[in-house]
């Protein structure tokens, strides 16, 4: 009996995965072989179970990538808001409408310079700790402006509140990635991005109306509370987790990424292309009332149904660049901005036509989301978070220069619709730039391929 149980005992341990170690303390504690035999067994399923708790779950993290959804509708609606509650701040500082508008170009300047900057700041710190130290940064001077009383301390505190919206979306963009189940971190960009989306549809038109209705003030309130939002939703929902990028991405060949000649292309793609929507977003008021002649009121409305094609936008992008390439996908949406513009500077009289417009424009723009920043994470390989960053630098200098190129036809006295040619020709000079990148993209593979079939 002994033996049968011994040669049991032997055949369990062959097949099991535990060490020699292991198996000679089992029969120490277990002197009967038939017991040790099954306390091995045992042992072995256990160890087996932790090690598949251990795996990383094929999944998206739904609710770290609302988290960081939140946040961006925050940001959306500090960048945002202000326009419509512009007349207000003038009143109540005693100051011009134009020069209360340097509130809107400085906070632009902080997300330029801040991104680089707060990118390097964060680049030794977790995922997590460098969103929980932007959101922070972006709370505090956010809810001081609603106290700013004059000029200066409020042109002040719009710099300072406007240095972590490139790095938060820049470093978001990047853990999405990670927080989504392969093939699917475009789908993760486009709801982290959805945050910047609702905050057109829902936050800006609720902050304006509180703004004009109460105090300009209750508007930046507004932002800080969506800024603490943000803070309790990355604090539970936000893994502790490294998430594996911030490892890689301060290596010592980070400066490899950020010399690619390849994203500083993209980068001047993101600038020019997309200054095209900005030309044409930054005159809508006047060419809602001049050109479509409708009342000063129906701007919010023809703004909200852009916000709603924004929405659906970021989406689409996402699953284009399931269906091509991010590249060929930013090549596309440019290419078909350019069309919608030169519709719209041609049907913008239509009271039904503006409507249709804004609501395809929305679309086409917010379709460049995913595709152009996974292209820039890619052409980044090793500073990651520093190029995906300094991408939402380019787009707010396309903001500032899309505004300024938009409106030198009306120095002319050309009408306002020459705005959205300006647009067209800016988002078709990005297409430009996308193409040129591709062609020498596919070149350069094909000299590889012809290297190595000539070495072999």
């Amino acid at each position: 009996m002994f033996c049968k149980h011994s040669s049991l005992f032997q055949r369990i341990l062959g097949h099991s995965q535990l060490d020699k170690p292991k198996q000679n303390y089992v029969k120490m504690l277990a002197p009967s072989s038939r017991v040790s035999a099954y306390l091995c067994k045992f042992i072995t399923i256990c160890e087996s179970k932790i090690a598949l708790l251990k795996q990383p779950i094929n999944s998206t993290n739904t609710k770290a990538l609302l988290s960081l959804a939140v946040g961006g509708f925050g940001i959306g609606l500090t960048e945002f808001v202000i326009m419509g509650i512009l007349p207000n701040i003038a009143d109540s500082m005693s100051i011009s409408i134009p020069k209360a508008g340097h509130f809107i170009a400085i906070y632009a300047l902080g997300v330029v310079i801040g991104a680089p900057f707060m990118a390097k700041v964060t680049g030794k710190l977790s995922p997590k700790k460098s969103l929980l130290f932007l959101m922070v940064w972006f709370t505090v001077f956010n809810t001081l402006s609603a106290f700013s009383g004059n000029y200066w301390v409020m042109l002040l505190l719009r710099f300072l509140a406007g240095m972590p919206h490139g790095a938060f979306f820049g470093i978001g963009a990047v853990v999405s990635g990670y927080l989504a189940k392969p093939g699917k971190a475009a789908q993760a960009m486009a709801v982290m991005f959805s945050g910047l989306t609702v905050a057109n549809m829902v936050g800006v038109p609720l902050g304006t109306y509180i703004g004009q209705e109460l105090h300009w003030s209750y508007s930046f309130m507004l932002v800080g509370i969506s800024g603490i939002a943000t803070l309790a939703s990355l604090c539970y929902w936000m893994p502790k987790q490294s998430l594996e990028e911030s490892e890689s991405n301060e290596s010592p060949g980070s400066s490899t990424g950020i010399k690619s000649k390849k994203l500083w292309a993209l980068i001047a793609l993101t600038t020019i292309g997309t200054g095209g929507f900005f030309a044409w977003y930054s005159y809508i008021a006047p060419l809602v009332i001049n050109v479509t002649q409708l009342p000063e009121a129906y701007v919010g409305y023809v703004m909200i149904v852009a916000g709603v094609g924004m929405f659906f936008g970021n989406f689409l992008g996402a699953r284009m660049v399931e269906v091509f390439s991010a590249q060929k996908s930013v090549i596309i949406s440019l290419l078909s901005m350019t069309t919608i513009l030169l519709i719209n500077s041609l049907l913008a009289s239509s009271h039904i036509a503006i409507y249709i417009v804004s609501f395809m424009v929305g679309v086409i723009t917010f379709s460049l989301a995913a595709p152009i920043q996974i292209s820039i994470i890619k052409a980044a390989k090793g500073a990651e978070k520093l190029g995906s960053s300094m991408n939402q630098s380019a787009f707010n200098m396309a903001n500032a220069s899309g505004a300024y190129l938009g409106g030198l036809p009306m120095i002319f006295g050309l009408p306002v619709t020459y705005a959205s040619v300006v647009g067209a020709i800016l988002a078709f000079t990005g297409a430009c730039i996308g193409i040129t990148i591709l062609y020498s993209q596919k070149s350069a593979e094909k000299k590889k391929k012809r290297k190595e079939s000539f070495c072999a």
